[in-house]
C-alpha cells in the first residue's frame, strides 16, 4: 500500500521535474516567454498535483472498502459466525492482508468444526452412559447434565442448565457432598439413599475442577439400587441357609447326645430317637440337593436334553407317583384336561419336566386339607402349551404372591417346616420353567385353593 502512494507521488513529482526543465529551455531562448512560461510552469504543476490527488483518492477508497469489508468479517467472526470471506481488490499490500486473513478464517472454520465435532461426540458419550453426569460451576451453576442424570436426581427436563443446583435438588446429603467437593482438592464418594419419586440408593462421586480459584465440579451418580437389592438377597440367603441347616443339625446332635447318655439301652425311646436322625437326616439330604440343583441352574451349567415330550404321559406318570399320599389323606386327584389335548407334545428337558411336576403337585397334596381336591388339566394357545396345577387347600395372601417364588420364602413358616418342606421347591419350579424358555405364575384366594399355571412351548411339528 505504501509503495503503491510512493510510487504515485514519485510520478507525479517527476512529470512536474519534466515540465519545468522544458520551462526553463524555454526561457533560455526568448525573454518574452517568461509570463507563458511561469503560466505554463504553474499548469503542470496543477495538473501533476491533479493528478496525484485523483490517483491517491482512487486508492484511498478502493483501501476503506476493503478495510470496511475486513473489519465488518472480524466483528462476524467475533460474534460466532464462522466461514467469513473477504473479497479484495489489486496485488497491493491490503490484498495479502485480504488474502491472510481468508486464510486465517478457513482455519479457524476447520478449527471449530472439528471442536465440535469433539463436542457431539463427547455429549453422545455421555448421553449413553448408564451413570448420571453432571457438570458444575463455582457457584453451583448447572453446566450440563445428561439424561441419566435428570432421571436419577430427578431434575426438570425441561433443560436445568443455568439453574443452580440447589433450586432443583432439595436433598440435603448430596448438596453437602458438592460443598465438600468445592472445599478440598481431594475427591468426595459418599452413598446416599434416595428419597424422592421413587426410593433408590445412589453412590456420589465428585471431584473439583483443576484451576485457582476453583472452576467448579462434576458429579458422577451410580444407581446401586438393584446392588444393593442383590446384597441384601445375598445376606437373606446366607441367614436362610444357615437357619435351614442349623435346624437339623441341632435336632440330630440332641438326638445323639441323648442315645450317648443312656437313651440307646432303652429300647422304647431308642426308637423314637433313631426316627428322628432319620427324618432330619432325610431333611437335611433334601436340603442340601435342593440347593445343589438351584445353584446349577442358576449359574447356567445345568445342562438340558431337549426333546418332544409327551404332556399326557408324563403328567399320568407324576400322578401316579402323588396318588398314595393324596389317598392318604382322601382327597381326590384327577387329569381335567380334554380327550384331545393329551396328544399334545411339549418341547422340554423330561427330567426337568418331571421336577416342576412333582414340586407343584407335593404343595398340592401337602397344604390341601383332608377330602380336598387337587386337579391338573392343559391346554394350547398358539405355540404355548399352559399347564395347571390346582387344589382346593388353605391358598395364599395376596400379599404373599410376589414372593412365593424367592428361595426360603414362607408363607406359614412354622407350618411349612412341620410338613418338612425345604422352601426351595417354588424357587426350582421358577427358574426350571425360565431355563426351558418358559413362565410359571400362581393365583390363589384365601380358603378356596391355588393354581399354579407353568407355560412351555410345544414341539415345532405342532
Amino acid at each position: 500500500m505504501f509503495r503503491r502512494l510512493l510510487s504515485t507521488f514519485v510520478l507525479t513529482y517527476l512529470s512536474i521535474l519534466a515540465g519545468l526543465s522544458i520551462v526553463v529551455g524555454w526561457l533560455l531562448r526568448d525573454d518574452d516567454a517568461r509570463p507563458r512560461v511561469l503560466l505554463a510552469i504553474g499548469a503542470a504543476a496543477g495538473i501533476g498535483m491533479a493528478t496525484s490527488l485523483l490517483w491517491s483518492a482512487r486508492l484511498t477508497g478502493r483501501w476503506r472498502r476493503t478495510l470496511g469489508r475486513l473489519s465488518a468479517a472480524a466483528n462476524k467472526l467475533g460474534e460466532g459466525n464462522a466461514g467469513q470471506r473477504v473479497f479484495g481488490e489489486g496485488q497491493d499490500e491490503i490484498a495479502e492482508g485480504v488474502s491472510a486473513f481468508n486464510r486465517m478464517s478457513e482455519r479457524l472454520d476447520a478449527r471449530i468444526a472439528r471442536l465440535e465435532e469433539d463436542r457431539q461426540q463427547l455429549r453422545t458419550i455421555l448421553s449413553g452412559m448408564v451413570e448420571g453426569v453432571v457438570a458444575l460451576d463455582a457457584d453451583q451453576r448447572i453446566l450440563y447434565a445428561n439424561e441419566r442424570a435428570t432421571q436419577l436426581l430427578g431434575l426438570p427436563w425441561q433443560a436445568p442448565v443455568g439453574r443452580r443446583l440447589w433450586e432443583v435438588v432439595r436433598q440435603r446429603p448430596l448438596l453437602d457432598v458438592v460443598q465438600r467437593a468445592l472445599d478440598s482438592s481431594e475427591p468426595q464418594r459418599e452413598e446416599l439413599g434416595w428419597s424422592g419419586s421413587q426410593v433408590r440408593s445412589l453412590t456420589v462421586h465428585a471431584a473439583r475442577l483443576p484451576g485457582l480459584p476453583p472452576r467448579g465440579a462434576v458429579l458422577v451418580l451410580h444407581d446401586t439400587t438393584e446392588l444393593r437389592r442383590l446384597e441384601r438377597l445375598r445376606q437373606e440367603f446366607v441367614a436362610n441357609v444357615s437357619h435351614e441347616l442349623k435346624t437339623p443339625l441341632s435336632v440330630i446332635k440332641v438326638c445323639i447326645e441323648t442315645l450317648l447318655d443312656g437313651a440307646m439301652d432303652d429300647p422304647h425311646h431308642r426308637r423314637q430317637f433313631l426316627e428322628q436322625l432319620d427324618s432330619q437326616s432325610n431333611r437335611l439330604h433334601a436340603l442340601i440337593l435342593d440347593l445343589l440343583s438351584l445353584a446349577r441352574i442358576e449359574s447356567g451349567n445345568e445342562l438340558f436334553d431337549f426333546k418332544a415330550v409327551p404332556i399326557g404321559e408324563l403328567v399320568e406318570s407324576c400322578l401316579e407317583r402323588h396318588r398314595p399320599r393324596a389317598e392318604a389323606k382322601e382327597q381326590v386327584v384327577e387329569i381335567v384336561s380334554p380327550p384331545d389335548d393329551k396328544s399334545l407334545v411339549v418341547w422340554a428337558d423330561e427330567e426337568a419336566l418331571e421336577q416342576i411336576l412333582d414340586n407343584l403337585l407335593d404343595n398340592a397334596v401337602k397344604y390341601t386339607p383332608k377330602s380336598g381336591r387337587v386337579s391338573i388339566r392343559w391346554r394350547r394357545e398358539g405355540g404355548q402349551l399352559y399347564l395347571e396345577v390346582a387344589d382346593t387347600g388353605i391358598g395364599i395372601p395376596e400379599s404373599d404372591l410376589p414372593r412365593i417364588f424367592e428361595r426360603f420364602y414362607r408363607v406359614d413358616k412354622a407350618r411349612s417346616r412341620e410338613m418338612g418342606g425345604t422352601g426351595l421347591g417354588l424357587s426350582i419350579v421358577k427358574h426350571l420353567s425360565q431355563a426351558m424358555l418358559g413362565s410359571v405364575r400362581a393365583d390363589s384366594r384365601v380358603g378356596q385353593g391355588t393354581t399354579f399355571t407353568v407355560s412351555l412351548p410345544l414341539a415345532v411339528s405342532q
